[in-house]
């Protein structure tokens, strides 16, 4: 079971898109994916239409409830998920001062039954809080999704920093699997550049796929579906199936 967190400090990086489109993407290959929603603007479980789901993630952090308990499906095959609610924008407060409360998830992971799921997708709010820090603790690989601008390129220095902290105090598995860039409008020759910029500081890091700016990818939430159910025939489609098959390629490669 591969676990990921989908992170990055900056919002508006297509976090949740990525989130919840390469889980699908993965599901259509025929693994078995787990999202977890991490943010307390709730965006993945409202874009899968999963409603009355009560304090959702939140009940994990305060009052020790099991993940597995909490499961909901999706209406896209292969994919499944925990939801969150707009109770988890207190869990900063709630958690402050507790002993422990950085390796929340890291307990959780371990009590997952290991072959349920083939991937576990964490989609971490836009902040280095609790939250993302519990997800980092957690997983072993990091994926990050980054704007093709280049005022996004400092916050991507900052994370991969504080990568290196985490690695050395709460877990020394976490991995950088790779860079995604995304909302690449590949007519302009701005977001051209930070592509080649990105690929040249970070070089393999960098995914081989880029997620182009598509119209459909922004319409698909409103529609409660996953890009490839929505219009399978789009840009933003194949591209997350191109992330999914790099993903899976990773295996074959250790």
């Amino acid at each position: 079971m591969r676990t990921f967190a989908i992170a990055n400090q900056k919002g508006g990086t297509g976090k949740t898109t990525t989130s919840v489109n390469l889980a699908a993407a993965l599901g259509e290959k025929g693994r078995r994916a787990l999202m977890v929603d991490l943010d307390p603007q709730h965006s993945a479980t409202a874009w899968f239409g999963i409603k009355n789901a009560g304090k959702g993630v939140l009940g994990i952090f305060t009052e020790n409830v099991s993940m597995a308990d909490i499961v909901h499906p999706t209406g896209a095959p292969g994919v499944e998920l925990v939801p969150s609610s707009a109770w988890l924008v207190g869990v900063e407060k709630l958690l402050a001062g507790e002993v422990g409360a950085e390796t929340v998830l890291r307990s959780q992971l371990e009590r997952l039954p290991p072959d349920r799921w083939d991937y576990v997708i964490f989609d971490c709010p836009p902040t280095l809080g609790i939250l993302t820090i519990n997800a980092l603790a957690a997983v072993r690989e990091l994926l990050v999704p980054v704007e093709a601008h280049v005022m996004a390129l400092g916050g991507l220095a900052q994370l991969l920093h504080t990568v290196e902290v985490i690695r050395d105090r709460l877990n020394p598995e976490l991995k950088v699997s790779g860079i995604l860039a995304c909302r690449v409008d590949s007519r302009t020759r701005h977001a051209r550049e930070v592509v080649e910029q990105l690929r040249r500081r970070s070089g393999d890091l960098v995914y081989q796929t880029v997620i182009r700016e598509n119209i459909r990818l922004a319409e698909c939430p409103s529609f409660g579906q996953p890009i490839i159910r929505y219009d399978s025939r789009s840009s933003g489609a194949a591209d997350y199936r191109a992330l999914a098959q790099e993903i899976i390629n990773q295996e074959g490669r250790g």
